[in-house]
């Protein structure tokens, strides 16, 4: 292999990996800056709401309750529907235009 090569592929890993790293950094830090951002808000219009529950998160027994309401609520807005396929046969007529024996024929006769 070429110099250029190993060179090539050490920076396609390096790039990739540093965008897997930026990548996790964004996502772990995410909720804490939208923490951050509504303790900022409270603060700034100077409201009489406590922040004590800015930093929790929802737990994992009322995200479940919430998802099943989700599926409920949508489930309940399409209409039932039978499990029923019907599939008609349907007769096609034979048609000499795309058989291929008679341009078979036909190219025989002419170079003959």
């Amino acid at each position: 292999m070429d110099s250029s090569a190993y060179t090539i592929a050490i920076v396609g890993y390096t790039i990739v990996f540093a965008a897997l790293v930026i990548l996790w950094f964004v996502f772990t830090n995410l909720p804490k800056l939208l923490t951050l951002h509504l303790k900022i808000k409270f603060k700034r219009d100077k409201e009489n709401v406590p922040c004590d529950k800015c930093g929790e998160f929802i737990s994992g027994q009322e995200n479940a309750a919430i998802a099943a309401a989700i599926h409920l609520y949508f489930s309940q807005l399409h209409d039932e529907e039978t499990a029923v396929i019907t599939i008609k046969k349907v007769k096609k007529d034979y048609s000499p235009w795309s058989s291929k024996i008679y341009t078979i024929n036909a190219f025989r006769r002419n170079n003959l």
